[in-house]
């Protein structure tokens, strides 16, 4: 959605920036009150990366190189083993 805000000057998707953040913050902090901070927030980052790489890819026709694959494998692979 701020990709498609244009710098903050379309209302919609600035309207769905505010909601998406409001959801993901509420539902990060019912993580934080059974999970270890640092399991949470390596997975958020980790699955943030990878979700907007995706959505990069499926949404805005942005290219990803074998680096890029690369890099989502291992952080697939370590999110695997920090939450297994």
């Amino acid at each position: 959605m701020l990709k498609l805000s244009n710098g903050f000057t379309r209302l919609s998707p600035i309207a769905g920036v505010i909601v998406g953040f409001g959801i993901a913050f509420y539902l990060l902090s019912i993580s934080l009150k059974t999970l270890p901070l640092g399991v949470v927030y390596a997975t958020w980052s980790g699955c943030g990366t990878i979700l907007t790489a995706v959505a990069g890819v499926l949404f805005f026709k942005e290219k990803i190189n074998r680096q890029g694959v690369l890099g989502i494998g291992l952080l697939v692979v370590g999110l695997i083993l920090l939450n297994g």
